[in-house]
């Protein structure tokens, strides 16, 4: 409908992103009503969303034209601001954003890396930084779960964990089902993501190179290399993360540091 009134595509793009924010305020509405206390982080995330995939796309046109290495200070800086934003939640835990920081480069910069030193990522800037961005994002979003349900268990359960460090056991020992806890939860949504591979949903990469003409055998074979290197990189950065941040729940001198659930 919108096409049939809009000519130009910077204003039909506008009305269709209008529309968009329109359904998400009502979202805000009903977490208004139901007192959930997200108004102001959810309008935060449309506003800077929409503005910032705005810009990014007249960037992309600025470092497509670029040469190779500028991939790397992209990507490095995309890292740093998974990181930053994977923490959000995070409190009373010493070397949180560090933690954060060592596991999304080591999962997400791993896996680049490899790909595209084996030829599964096209050594060009068009691929690397998308399916790079991907890897970044899916770290990213595996570390803020894994990291908040860990401070969560751990908090929720001082009394249990206390006990068990009186009895004698290790701090490793205490908190070791509720590391386990994190990283299942963390990794879970790539799992579902992996099992509805092609039945609930239909990545639009692959719907893209199928309608371009590429065989679309191979169109699947490469979206799955995609999906499972999110995965892989998931699944690293929160096992990274995890040996270093159960360890900043404790002092020097094995207590707990967290005994308290801090309200969201």
């Amino acid at each position: 409908m919108l096409v049939q009134w809009i000519d130009d595509l910077i204003l039909l793009g506008a009305a269709q992103a209008a529309l968009t924010m329109f359904a998400a305020l009502l979202v805000v509405l009903l977490t208004v009503r139901l007192k959930l206390g997200l108004k102001n982080e959810i309008l935060m995330a449309l506003f800077r969303g929409v503005g910032q995939i705005v810009l990014i796309g007249f960037l992309l046109t600025v470092i497509f034209a670029a040469d190779l290495w500028v991939s790397v200070p992209v990507l490095l800086a995309m890292i740093v601001a998974g990181g930053v934003m994977s923490i959000r939640r995070i409190k009373n835990i010493p070397n949180a954003l560090w933690i954060a920081l060592l596991g999304i480069a080591s999962g997400s910069g791993l896996v680049i890396l490899v790909m595209t030193v084996l030829g599964v990522i096209e050594q060009d800037l068009t691929s690397i930084i998308p399916i790079g961005s991907m890897m970044v994002y899916g770290a990213m979003n595996a570390n803020a779960l894994m990291m908040e349900r860990f401070r969560s268990e751990v908090a929720s359960h001082a009394g249990h964990i206390e006990a068990g460090l009186a009895l004698g056991a290790s701090p490793e020992q205490v908190v070791r089902p509720y590391a386990r806890r994190a990283v299942t939860a963390a990794l879970t949504p790539n799992i579902n993501g992996l099992r509805s591979l092609g039945i609930v949903w239909i990545p639009g990469a692959m719907a893209g190179m199928v309608l371009s003409g590429q065989n679309p055998a191979y169109a699947g074979f490469y979206q799955f290399v995609v999906s499972g290197s999110i995965f892989v990189t998931a699944g690293i950065t929160v096992l990274i993360s995890i040996i270093f941040l159960q360890k900043q729940v404790f002092s020097n001198a094995e207590q707990l540091l967290l005994r308290i659930e801090e309200p969201a």
